[in-house]
Order: structure tokens, then C-alpha cells, then sequence
């Protein structure tokens, strides 16, 4: 399962879990900053984060006026255990979508 999430929202994210304001220029960035999110975030945790077992990301440039003014985007793809249901899948990624909606 995948989601799409502005690379503004996950700086906000780390800022308000971490308490440090940092730089998302690429894939590798957005999914250190996922990762510590995760860690720290209450918004997955217990069993629910246990059954989660990695996060993809690719970057993804969306233009909004001109090939100059662009918003950098980063694709979540959310790797879970074999045996884990649709429902909880869909349940881990609601609560972190939910978590970045907020901030």
C-alpha cells in the first residue's frame, strides 16, 4: 500500500516528534525522517507498528505554475508481514496519515 505525502508535512512531522526543524531534499532524507517519525511517533506503536515491517520511499516533483516552481513529494510504500490483514494494513496507514494531517 502506497501514500503520497509533501515533503513539507514530514519536516513538520520530525519537528514535532524530535524538536529539530530538518532538510528533505531527497528519498534517502524523507525515509531517515519516516524512520524517526515511526520511532517515535504515538500515533503507530505497539502491535500495531510490529506488524509494519519497512517504508519505501521515491520522490515524486509536482509542478503547480512553471517547470521552475515545483513541490517535492515522496511516495510511501508501507512493506508489512505476510500474515497482517487488509483491515490493519489500512488501519496503520490511516493513523499515520492522520498523524501528518494534524501537523
Amino acid at each position: 500500500m502506497k501514500i503520497v505525502v509533501a515533503g513539507e508535512r514530514i519536516i513538520k512531522a520530525v519537528k514535532k516528534v524530535d524538536g529539530i526543524e530538518i532538510v528533505v531534499e531527497t528519498p534517502e532524507d524523507a525515509k531517515e525522517a519516516i524512520d524517526l517519525i515511526l520511532r517515535k511517533s504515538e500515533s503507530i506503536q505497539g502491535e500495531d507498528q510490529a506488524t509494519l515491517t519497512d517504508v519505501k520511499v521515491s520522490a515524486i516533483q509536482t509542478y503547480e505554475t512553471s517547470a521552475v516552481d515545483f513541490k517535492m513529494m515522496f511516495l510511501l510504500e508501507f512493506l508489512f508481514e505476510e500474515d497482517v490483514s487488509s483491515d490493519r494494513k489500512v488501519a496503520v496507514i490511516k493513523s499515520l496519515q492522520g498523524f501528518f494531517d494534524k501537523v
